[in-house]
């Protein structure tokens, strides 16, 4: 980065001239007084009265002090001048706009007479440390911020509801498993929106692999300035594709736990303003009529986002999140088989990027109907529980009712196809339709030596033209090994043929797991192979993560990762490995089959791999954070990768109780 700061004296710090030095040292204080009467002064804690003279001292009308209590909390990031222009920037537009939705919600609870209160926890942008050591920090903190918004629940004993309103990766998640959390109070989520789709130019996810293109000669330096500045194409919002904040804002409609058509509103529009209005009110009408989280996220709600989630073709991040916002409710985790028989039964029948085929943002998802058009559909294949409860008061078969009727249906709808062109009905498709445009289903979950507990791949969005014609992808080739995100990106971008990716090979990046890395997300590579020319050529077999725009034969999550002893830690160079991925019976294997371009099949490369010691090289990454080692750690001890990465705490102090007991043996 250029160094053009001005530069700075130790006398401008001290003493410069444009410094005042002008104070007060007392204050008469607010005028008014506080409603305390005698049995409030009596049977009420101190707290309770220490507050009324904290909300006084803000400036509070000390009269209303008595109002009902409600908090707004947010993942709100950034500093806005008045007329929208950054003081500071955020991580991410996902949160540059929210403080706006806080201030609407506010001022809405403010005019419904009672008292809104405000706290942030701000989040991070996977996009933004891609390839860096940040990412080392991204799904730790989803836990930890999950666990921080309900301290600060908590920390409001007077709070009688709490709305969230986060829109992006780690932030939505974190506020889900908060919201859920809190079983014995109403709460309502707010999907902060979508970022507005560019005109002309690359899309938010594209752009992403923009350098690795430059470093293939496959795209111009002049090229490169111009979409990277425009990719970006509004200041609010989470990216315009169905990635992990996408699908994030589609889960939370999903479960209840937001309002009827409130995923993906187009950020900074008057729609995107009135869907925090409107969930401060709901949040209001679940206070009045006693509707709980508890009432809200039970198991047949949690089956009804996974049964969306498989319509819609959503990130399989979601694998982590949703299992981690079924523990915080108290509910079942839900585990690889049951994903995979939603998957098997639920068509996908959304077109919205990255899976295609055409590719719409999300902003014309929104348009089309969102999540309830989607629901509609699968009403119709019997496919959801319509009886479940939801923060609109009524339940889900009610709020579909509405909605096959409603005004607003019709004006989105049409909306979308008189001003831009597009035809709502080849967005989210009827499931015959979706058949016959050559959508599939989403996800598939391919076991195999390589992947004894499993391992996850969105196989709808695998390049079809390298699908075989019966819907099978077959891939026979040999491995290049990496422990390092790094390693495997500096041979994507490498022009040497002795160190460069070729066509035919299969990527094998071990070590990117939670104990190697906190799990990073290597959506560089898996960019970089979709974009390049010849990257559908390429395979990619990992226990880290991918980002929800991931696409391509990239297959994540293996388990167990490397350094809990899987068998994807002992894959040497040249190892000739087998993948078979059937995307129309989402049934896959991945297998060493074989060395030095011999293929001796499965059941040799099983004996092969038990006869293996595990490399020297293994180990986490020489910068991994001791808070993300902690996290690792606690992780592990609660169920791992497969249980959401989750902090199971009866699980954690078992662990640390026989760790004790076992120590304390050892001595004697």
């Amino acid at each position: 980065m250029s160094d053009n700061t001005e530069m700075v004296s130790t006398a401008d710090v001290l003493f410069p001239e444009d410094s005042t030095h002008s104070f007060e040292t007392h204050s008469d204080g607010p005028a008014g007084a506080l409603p305390f009467t005698e049995e409030i002064l009596i049977e009420q804690p101190s707290g309770f009265h220490f507050g009324m003279s904290q909300g006084a001292g803000m400036g509070w009308n000390p009269a209303e002090m008595l109002r009902k209590n409600f908090l707004i909390l947010s993942t709100s990031g950034g500093l806005r001048d008045e007329d929208g222009s950054p003081i500071a920037l955020g991580l991410h537009t996902g949160h540059f706009e929210l403080s706006i939705q806080v201030e609407a919600a506010a001022r809405e609870l403010k005019a419904l007479k009672s008292i809104p209160f405000s706290l942030y926890c701000s989040d991070p942008c996977d996009g933004r440390t891609q390839g860096t050591d940040g990412m080392m920090d991204s799904l730790p903190y989803r836990n930890d911020a999950a666990q921080v918004f309900r301290r600060h629940a908590r920390s409001l004993p007077s709070a009688k509801g709490v709305l969230g309103i986060a829109s992006c990766d780690k932030g939505l998640p974190a506020m889900m498993m908060a919201l859920a959390g809190l079983k014995n109070l109403p709460v309502v989520a707010v999907p902060g929106g979508s970022t507005l789709a560019v005109r002309e130019g690359e899309d938010t996810g594209m752009i992403q692999s923009i350098g690795a293109r430059f470093a293939q000669g496959e795209v111009t330096l002049d090229y490169a300035q111009d979409v990277g500045c425009r990719a970006c194409a509004s200041p609010g919002g989470g990216c315009h594709f169905l990635g992990t904040a996408g699908t994030s804002q589609v889960i939370a409609e999903a479960l209840g736990l937001a309002i009827t058509h409130s995923a993906l509103s187009p950020s900074g529009t008057s729609a995107w303003l009135s869907v925090a209005q409107r969930s401060a009110r709901a949040l209001v009408h679940c206070e009045q009529k006693g509707i709980l989280s508890a009432d809200i996220i039970t198991d047949a709600a949690l089956k009804n986002a996974m049964v969306v989630h498989a319509a819609c073709g959503g990130s399989t991040n979601l694998l982590l999140h949703l299992p981690a916002i079924a523990h915080a409710a108290g509910r079942k985790r839900m585990e690889v088989s049951d994903w995979n028989d939603v998957n098997k039964e639920t068509p996908r029948i959304v077109d919205v990027l990255p899976n295609g085929p055409v590719g719409h943002p999300t902003s014309e998802l929104y348009a089309a109907g969102g999540v309830p058009e989607v629901m509609l559909y699968l009403r119709e294949l019997g496919l959801l529980d319509l009886s479940v409860m939801t923060v609109t008061g009524q339940s889900l078969g009610d709020n579909l009712d509405w909605w096959e009727n409603s005004q607003r249906r019709h004006e989105v709808r049409e909306q979308l196809r008189h001003k831009n062109g597009v035809d709502p009905n080849q967005v989210i498709m009827s499931p015959s339709e979706a058949k016959k445009s050559g959508l599939t289903s989403t996800v598939t979950f391919p076991m195999g030596n390589l992947a004894p507990e499993g391992s996850v791949i969105k196989s709808t969005a695998i390049d079809p033209s390298v699908v075989d014609d019966d819907g099978v992808y077959r891939n026979l080739g040999p491995a290049r090994v990496f422990t390092s995100e790094n390693e495997a990106i500096r041979a994507i971008k490498s022009s040497d043929d002795a160190i460069r990716i070729k066509s035919g090979e299969i990527m094998v990046l071990k070590c990117g797991g939670p104990l190697g890395t906190g799990m990073e997300e290597v959506y560089q590579i898996t960019a970089a192979l979709k974009h390049l020319s010849y990257g559908k050529e390429v395979a990619l077999i990992t226990d880290a993560r991918f980002s929800g725009v991931s696409t391509g034969a990239c297959i994540g999550h293996v388990g167990p990762e490397a350094l809990a002893g899987g068998p994807i830690g002992k894959i040497e160079d040249g190892d000739l490995l087998n993948i078979v991925i059937d995307r129309n019976n989402l049934e896959g294997t991945i297998d060493l089959v074989g060395k030095n371009g011999e293929n001796q099949g499965a059941q040799w490369g099983e004996d092969e791999l038990n006869r293996r010691q595990a490399p020297d090289d293994l180990k986490p990454h020489e910068r991994i954070p001791d808070d993300s080692r902690l996290w690792a750690a606690l992780q592990d001890a609660s169920g791992g990768t497969w249980g959401g990465c989750v902090f199971d705490v009866d699980k954690i102090i078992d662990t640390l109780e026989a760790g004790k007991k076992a120590l304390e043996s050892s001595r004697n």
